[in-house]
């Protein structure tokens, strides 16, 4: 089984677009979205609609829960991108509104499937705490995140691709060759942004694994009440995608909306 792995749209469809193009040329045999599928980007309604209909699992993200609700610790300039968005999911004109607030009201924070764990931030906070790579000097906060993991967690919000172990390390792709493979040993997962990169790299995003599950993690044959049996038999071989975009038109496309900063779309040709 391969499936991708995609988080952090923030509203960027040139960028959803070009990674769904890339996915469908990857024999893929599902797609999963660890959140934030909106906010920041211009394009909100369209990356939901994409996401509603090519991902077999999506979570619920930090942003999408601020603009289902009152967004909270967010700086000014994501407070107002977050206020512009739900203007935009409020629009009575556009029929196709209901149905998408019904989607992001029913996304989960998290998801364990056959010794996989899914989340937008990490296995303790699922929704909002950020893992970054200078965490691995904090002993005590990874100790902690990975005895909540039982083989391997996947995670976003950082924007930031690479690959955490037990023994202290985090591999960035570049360090890596873009491939790793995860063996015996528990791992935490970035899978990077699609949306909005901030590795320095603008490029989107996004991880493959293959593994040797032989239906879909979708189709409800593992759960996390399943107990400690895991479903994993054997390495799974994960790889980084990166997928250039045209990242000039979401630029201008964000100078065009008074109520998101110019420094959304300026950030993205630095990927920071």
């Amino acid at each position: 089984m391969r499936r991708a792995l995609i988080s952090d749209i923030h509203g960027n469809v040139e960028a959803l677009e070009s990674v769904l193009a890339d996915i469908h040329q990857q024999n893929i045999d599902e797609i999963i979205c660890l959140g934030d599928v909106i906010g920041y980007g211009p394009n909100p309604r369209e990356c939901i609609d994409l996401v509603k209909a090519n991902c077999s699992l999506c979570l619920l993200g930090n942003h999408d829960q601020g603009a289902l609700f009152d967004p909270e610790g967010f700086n000014i300039g994501a407070e107002r991108a977050i206020f512009w968005t739900r203007s935009q999911l409020e629009n009575q004109n556009d029929r196709k509104n209901e149905a998408r607030w019904e989607y992001l009201s029913e996304l989960p924070r998290a998801k364990r499937l056959s010794g996989y764990l899914f989340v937008h931030g990490s296995a303790r906070n699922p929704l909002s705490e950020y893992v970054f790579p200078e965490d691995i000097y904090n002993h005590r906060k990874m100790d902690r995140l990975f005895q909540l993991v039982e083989r391997f967690c996947f995670q976003g919000h950082t924007h930031v691709p690479g690959i955490f172990t037990e023994s202290f390390q985090f591999f960035s792709p570049d360090e890596i060759g873009h491939e790793y493979t995860l063996g015996d040993g528990k791992a935490m997962i970035n899978v990077g942004s699609v949306g909005q990169p901030r590795d320095g790299d603008s490029r989107s995003c996004y991880v493959v694994i293959e593994d040797q599950h032989t239906s879909k993690l979708m189709d409800g044959q593992a759960d996390s009440a399943s107990g400690p049996e895991s479903f994993i038999s054997g390495p799974v071989k994960l790889s980084y995608r990166r997928v250039p975009y045209d990242f000039e038109t979401t630029i201008r496309k964000i100078y065009d909306v008074p109520d998101l900063d110019p420094f959304l779309g300026d950030r993205l040709r630095q990927g920071r």
